[in-house]
């Protein structure tokens, strides 16, 4: 029985996943992706769930993310690679920096020689995504610092990276042509007298389905929590995330009453209703509302009415199943078990994605951690 709304996280899935990759990509070492607070599972505990299966290093956004594992004692190589401050404390910290542009590689080295302490970086390179990344304007003068850098002691180079634009369609020639522009970069940071130890590209989709953009390091996120980028989920993959609250009411409405805010629905029959304690606060998408179910017992019900902050209700029709009633406990979403709902059926009620879902659990629905035994 639930009492209280959880997101229940299996941390055997998370390392049943990471071995799953690690079997598509036996050449390349895999860094887990635990930026958005493990996309929404908890940082630290995905981190070592991954670790622990496999994965040799992690990868995050901010420093603020690398720095909060670092303060849970994890040892493992962090990367991260969306910093814009915090230089200094992420060095003591033995933090690797993700560079994209001269003025951060110039930030940088200043942090190093304010703390003595060698900066361990990863180039980023734009070859298409046009977000952040040394552009090929600025390739000239990233060089020519990063050479002096090196034979200064303040900087050493871990790898050079990238970001696909179009990772979920597998065939789509722009990932060829980024990968090929990525070696093209490489072959520059050569010609300069810079050695490369490292190259990564590759997230979920290329580690499920371009084994040619799996390179040295792959970097999976998505696919680590259990689903694959793709419109075709992957029967290999275990969702970890099950997202479940109590059924704190049941009432009976009458036909022409009307549900909720606005009365978008009104029951067209007498009905018995149920109100479960999560909402749009908590991360049930409120344009969602009328196109998703949940799961109670051995049924899954229609949602009915809008979605409020707090709370939205179940319709489970004029006869009450006998398997219901209040203090069950409704599963929103989770791994399928061939009838459940799960984050990908909810992104398309949503007119999102599957990481959108994931990474917007609020923060007032506590996690709790289990261990499902999944190999």
């Amino acid at each position: 029985m639930t009492t209280e709304p959880v997101a229940e996280v299996d941390l055997d899935a998370i390392a049943r996943n990471i071995r799953v990759l690690g079997e598509f990509a036996p050449d390349a070492e895999l860094m887990a992706v635990v930026k958005a607070n493990g996309y929404g599972h908890g940082a630290i505990e995905s981190a070592r769930a991954a670790i622990e299966a496999g994965a040799t290093s992690l990868g995050v956004a901010t420093i603020a993310e690398a720095l909060e594992l670092r303060a849970a004692g994890i040892t493992a190589p962090i990367l991260s690679w969306l910093s814009t401050s915090q230089y200094e404390a992420a060095l003591r910290a033995d933090v690797r920096l993700g560079v994209n542009s001269p003025r951060q590689l110039a930030a940088v080295a200043a942090a190093a020689r304010e703390t003595g302490i060698t900066a361990e970086i990863d180039v980023k390179v734009d070859t298409g995504l046009s977000r952040n990344g040394v552009s090929d304007a600025d390739l000239p003068e990233v060089l020519r610092e990063l050479a002096a850098l090196i034979a200064e002691g303040a900087v050493r180079l871990v790898s050079l990276f990238s970001h696909l634009s179009h990772a979920d369609e597998p065939e789509h020639p722009q990932n060829t042509l980024q990968r090929d522009r990525l070696l093209a970069a490489r072959a520059e940071f050569e010609r300069h007298g810079i050695t490369v130890p490292q190259m990564h590209l590759g997230n979920s989709g290329a580690a499920l389905a371009r084994p040619d953009l799996h390179l040295d390091v792959l970097r999976p996120g998505l696919a680590m929590y259990g689903y694959s980028p793709f419109e075709r989920a992957s029967e290999l993959l275990t969702p970890a995330m099950t997202l479940k609250a109590p059924l704190t009411l049941i009432k009976r409405v009458h036909a022409g009453d009307g549900v909720s805010y606005g009365h978008t629905w009104i029951a067209p029959r007498d009905t018995y209703l149920g109100l479960v304690p999560l909402g749009y606060a908590d991360g049930v998408p409120r344009i969602m509302s009328g196109k998703f179910d949940a799961a109670v017992g051995a049924g899954r019900f229609p949602n009915v009415g809008r979605v409020c902050m707090d709370q939205f209700v179940i319709d489970f029709g004029p006869d009450l199943p006998s398997d219901v009633a209040e203090g069950d406990e409704v599963v929103l979403f989770g791994p399928t078990l061939g009838w459940r709902p799960d984050a990908r059926e909810w992104a398309a009620a949503a007119g999102t994605i599957p990481w959108e879902i994931l990474t917007s659990i609020g923060a007032r629905v506590p996690r709790s951690y289990v261990r499902s035994g999944a190999e």
